[in-house]
């Protein structure tokens, strides 16, 4: 259970639409690349209409701070399939850097944990929905105008306390001012535009779900599950 799971959704009935081109992309997408399960008509870059048009927002905010920056999507909605694949990947993952070879056992538990603190739970009970499952979060980073990301300091779903937002605030050396700095002007931007932040995590902004409302003070969130179109239509 994370802090905001006892939040109620009171789903607004919003539909996921694509993102527009004006908003890059980082491609090819790093899910679909490990063949993760978003059927025929998935389309990782789709986001509710209402988180659309704040991303336009964000990115209208950073542009006049500095026309040479835009935002840059890594991972917007995710189907709950695919939150399953992917925390299963990073359980392996972290056990073959750690080397623990069990699945079971005190090291295989530290390491669920781990991944635990990053990833949410594939939960298919509606009152509880991953964020990325409601079309309401979005994975991103700063580029330059030609779409060349910027260092962040940072890796995006990188395991540890390097990802948390404020990891390099207070540091003296350059790099680490350079990668505080952008993450704070990432997070100012998205902030600015209603977004609330993941506390675990700098890429991870989301507007109408359960951790925006927690993050908000709001009484319930406006996002449940969303349904691809592309599959009901």
């Amino acid at each position: 259970m994370r802090p905001w799971s006892p939040i109620p959704i009171e789903d607004c009935g919003e539909p996921l639409q694509a993102l527009p081109r004006a908003l890059l992309r980082m491609e090819p997408h790093p899910y679909m690349a490990l063949d993760a399960p978003y059927g025929a008509s998935g389309n990782p870059f789709q986001l509710r209409q209402g988180v659309v048009q704040r991303l336009l927002d964000a990115q209208q905010r950073l542009i006049q701070h500095d026309s040479s920056l835009r935002l840059s999507i890594v991972d917007a909605w995710r189907p709950i399939a695919v939150q399953a694949f992917m925390v299963d990947h990073s359980i392996e993952n972290l056990c073959r850097e750690r080397g623990v070879e069990a699945r079971s056992g005190d090291a295989f538990d530290r390491v669920v944990t781990d991944v635990g603190h990053f990833w949410a739970a594939p939960s298919r009970d509606p009152a509880t929905p991953p964020p990325h499952s409601t079309g309401a979060a979005v994975d991103l980073t700063l580029s330059s105008s030609d779409g060349m990301p910027l260092a962040m300091g940072g890796e995006i779903d990188a395991i540890g306390a390097v990802s948390e937002p404020q990891h390099y605030a207070g540091r003296e050396d350059s790099d680490a001012r350079r990668w505080h700095q952008r993450r704070q002007l990432l997070a100012d931007a998205m902030g600015a535009a209603g977004f609330a932040q993941h506390p675990n995590e700098w890429w991870h902004h989301s507007f109408g779900d359960q951790l925006w409302a927690w993050r908000k003070g709001a009484a319930a969130a406006v996002y449940a599950e969303a349904v691809n179109s592309a599959l009901t239509s």
